[in-house]
């Protein structure tokens, strides 16, 4: 479903929103956060540090200070477990309102947070529908909101919250579309003059060893970085089936993981954050990509099972990113890059390692041991709050929204090549009027939904799944 036509090429790439955006910003514009490049020039000159690379002092726990209250807009898995990570994040912090369009959703994130973390919320601080974010937003004591529900609401949902003076904790994706992207852009400069912070949900920016890899990155450890890979292939993610009564808003919002409007397909909900690796690590966004993928085994909504994109850089540099979700086969969640003097294997699984290539140890992170043995390192879902509380007490703003809305245009740019088997470049995607979900957002019907898979190759079969 999407607000536009029939998407043909013409019509994909003939819509220039933000006059001149992509010109105008560039790579060097876009990428504003940690910069410092990966060229083994770095390390002729005075070693960079984690600071003069953008990267602030990891604490264990937030300071004690001004009193933060929080409200949650979208409270489902992913919310009620950002509430808690806050919750968690250091002393006198507050869930005092909630959001969402799901009252049970709701009821059932306020019963965790009451007998598990004595947050008893008013009733009166309990907001129902698609306006709750609104009701919210107006509320004088709340000053840091959650913004936890399917992306597609996320552009609207963080313009009204910098519009409003908040500050941000956003999840991964920040939208799902060229025009969310746009917005998401817009709002976080504005966010950055306002003196606000907004950390978002691309935890591994967050992770301390894949912080201390970038800086020795960044310093040249590996030489000039030829190329890269990124993968998040795992086994089947979970579904909903239709009820008896369920409206189709309702439907596609229980069942947002499968829904292209709702969710972007899961290269934006899982390998954003393999992406996101890689676009922070090169310092660079792609010129071009090809792509391909499909659907095997699905069995609800209209996304993808699996992708593979080969993305362009400057200098021939070239990027594999691939994603599936596909019970019975390999699992492989991680990062790769390749330069001139060395590789950089980087993981979730506190593995972290730079080598030659030879496979000789050039670097390796200095994790602490468990009483497993095992390395152990905390998990960046608590630091991100940890680093988003310490931001807001210490008068030190931090925005990580660009980065975010850098990383999640290249997953979009790599996902509309696979679903339209076309070459996409940078600057027509930037550019694209591209934008999904239905005009009217509503909790009933919606005009002509339908769950049709994309068929590279097929753009006029795109155009049915309009709203």
């Amino acid at each position: 479903m999407q607000t536009k036509g029939t998407l043909n090429r013409r019509n994909f790439l003939g819509g220039i929103a933000v006059t001149g955006m992509a010109g105008a910003l560039g790579a060097g514009g876009l990428l504003t956060s940690c910069s410092g490049g990966n060229s083994s020039e770095a390390s002729k000159g005075p070693r960079k540090t984690a600071a003069d690379l953008g990267i602030p002092e990891f604490l264990d726990q937030a300071p004690d200070g001004i009193p933060v209250k929080a409200a949650l807009i979208g409270c489902g898995g992913r919310g009620t477990g950002a509430a808690v990570n806050f919750l968690n994040a250091g002393p006198n912090l507050e869930i005092v309102a909630l959001g969402d369009v799901l009252a049970d959703k709701m009821q059932n994130c306020a019963e965790t947070l009451r007998t598990k973390y004595n947050q008893s919320i008013k009733d009166e601080n309990c907001f129902l529908g698609f306006d709750a974010y609104q009701k919210i937003m107006a509320m004088p004591e709340i000053n840091l909101v959650l913004l936890c529900t399917p992306p597609f609401y996320r552009p609207t949902h963080f313009e009204a919250a910098v519009n409003a003076g908040k500050n941000v904790f956003m999840e991964k994706p920040c939208a799902v579309d060229p025009v969310g992207i746009r917005s998401v852009i817009a709002n976080s400069r504005k966010a950055q003059s306002a003196g606000l912070t907004v950390v978002t949900g691309n935890q591994r920016r967050h992770k301390r060893d894949y912080c201390a890899a970038f800086v020795e990155v960044a310093n040249g450890a590996i030489g000039d970085i030829l190329g890269a890979s990124c993968h998040w292939n795992q086994g089947s993610w979970w579904y909903r089936r239709r009820q008896a009564g369920w409206s189709d808003m309702e439907y596609a919002t229980r069942n947002w993981t499968n829904i292209i409007w709702q969710c972007g397909d899961h290269i934006l909900d899982q390998a954003i954050h393999n992406i996101d690796v890689v676009t922070w690590f090169m310092q660079k966004t792609p010129l071009e990509v090809v792509g391909y993928g499909g659907r095997a085994r699905r069995e609800t909504g209209d996304i993808f099972d699996f992708f593979s994109c080969d993305y362009t850089y400057p200098d021939y540099v070239r990027m594999l990113a691939t994603a599936r979700q596909i019970d019975g086969c390999d699992s492989n969640v991680g990062e790769f890059l390749m330069g001139t003097q060395g590789v950089a294997l980087l993981n979730d699984s506190a593995n972290i390692r730079l080598l030659t290539h030879q496979g000789e140890l050039i670097w390796e992170y200095a994790y602490e041991k468990g009483e497993d043995g095992r390395n152990k390192i905390k998990s960046a879902y608590d630091q991100e709050h940890v680093d988003l509380v310490t931001a807001i007490r210490t008068n030190k703003p931090r925005v990580e929204s660009e980065t975010l809305a850098i990383s999640t245009l290249v997953g979009i740019m790599g996902r509309e090549a696979a679903y339209s088997g076309k070459k996409i470049t940078w600057d027509e995607i930037m550019n694209s009027d591209l934008k999904y979900g239905p005009k009217e957002i509503v909790m009933g019907p919606l005009p002509d939904f339908k769950e049709i898979v994309p068929v590279p190759g097929k753009e006029s079969e795109r155009g049915e799944r309009n709203s």
